[in-house]
Formats: C-alpha cells, structure tokens, sequence
C-alpha cells in the first residue's frame, strides 16, 4: 500500500508541475502587439521624396527577391519601401525600408545577407559599424555584396520597438526584454547601398544620406526608422 501511496504522490505531484508549467508559460508568451498601440503610417508618406539634395531616380531599381522570396517576405513584413535616390554630385543610394508590426519568433525579420545570397550574390565582407547623428549614435552592420561585375557595399540596422540595434544577441535580448512584459514588438530594418568598388566612399556617402534623410523627417516618424536615445 505504502508503494502504491507513494506512486499516487509522485503522479499528482507530477500533474501539478505540469499545470502549473502551462500556466506559467501561458503567463509569459507575449500577447500584446505594440504596434496596435501606435497611430498608423505610411512608409511611402514619412520618407521625404527629396531632402539635402537628395532626389528619386528611377534609372536604377534597388534589389529586386525572386518569387518564392518575395512570398516569404509578405508573410513577415505589413509594408515596404523601395526607392533610389541621387544627390548633385551623382552619387546614388538605394533605399529598402521594411516594417513588420509582428516581431515573434516565426515572424523574425529577414536579413540582408539571407536575401543577397538568395539572389546569388556573394557576401565577402560583414562587420559592424556605428552612425552618429544629431539624434543619437545608430549601431549598423557593413556588409559587402558581389555578383559578377556588380559590387554592392551596404549599410543597414534593425530597430525592434523602439531601440535600434544589430542583429544577434542586442536584438535577441530587446526582443526578450518584450517578451517578458507580455508585449510583441514590431521591427524595421532599414538598409541603404550603393553600386561602388571602393567601400569607404560608399559607406561615408551613405552615412551622409542617412543623416540628411533623418534630418528631414518630422520626430515622431524618425523615432519608428531609429528608436529613442538616452538623454
């Protein structure tokens, strides 16, 4: 009887860890998307269409995803954006905006190195980087792209919530930092480039662009391209 009492004791002390297991997870899966708290936008209305010098040209079309990619990337993201831009000089810049109001697990944004390589360029290079502006210092990642004679060095960050970050650990931890308060983030990646050889004229022209774009922008709306800053 004593061996029969202790496996009952065993078996109920069991299904209670396992209710309150469930519970405990159903109390700490994220449930509220804070994006249902924010006002609604346009990317294509709060991205001036010329700013700093900076104009639209429609003579160069910015990374186009195949199908299957493009299929995947409508699942993830609620609107994108997609536009070159040129300055007096001649110096271009392409622009690729992408929001998602759902940065959940099966939701997570899709890097520029998953979609350059899908479309057959090679990444040789891949570092980070910061930009300072007048509004706080944007960490972003330097990537150098190359499919045949075509050589693309790119900038570009994520901003999940209301932090701009990198990808790895820094979004992992802001997105787990959501995820324990209950909330779903939502995330923008945004991702500048240019056709150049020489990198570091590249990636100064488009610290430049960056800059003047966001020095265009009305506060409330540069807050969704790059976060809040301490201070």
């Amino acid at each position: 009887m004593k061996a029969i009492s202790r496996s009952v004791q065993v078996s109920v002390l069991a299904g209670i860890l396992m209710v309150a297991s469930a519970g405990l997870a159903k109390h700490l899966t994220p449930n509220v998307k804070i994006a249902d708290s924010k006002s609604q936008f346009q990317l294509a209305e709060i991205i001036p269409a010329a700013f700093g010098g900076w104009t639209i040209d429609t003579s160069i079309i910015p990374l186009q995803v195949d199908p299957e990619t493009q299929a995947r990337l409508d699942k993830i993201y609620n609107q994108t954006l997609s536009r070159t831009y040129i300055d007096p000089q001649g110096n271009r810049v392409m622009l690729s905006i992408a929001y998602g109001g759902d940065q959940s697990s099966n939701m997570a944004v899709h890097l520029p190195e998953v979609c350059y390589g899908a479309q057959g360029f090679e990444v040789q290079k891949s570092g980070r980087s910061e930009v300072s502006t007048a509004y706080g210092t944007i960490p972003v990642k330097h990537l150098y792209a190359v499919n045949g004679p075509r050589q693309e060095p790119i900038t570009y960050w994520i901003t999940v919530g209301d932090k701009a970050l990198t990808p790895g650990m820094d979004q992992r931890m802001q997105e787990l930092r959501y995820g324990l308060s209950g909330a779903i983030p939502d995330a923008m990646l945004v991702r500048v480039s240019s056709i150049d050889s020489d990198t570091g004229a590249a990636y100064a022209i488009q610290e430049g662009f960056v800059r003047a774009m966001l020095s265009s922008m009305k506060p409330q709306d540069r807050a969704r391209i790059i976060g809040s800053f301490p201070g």
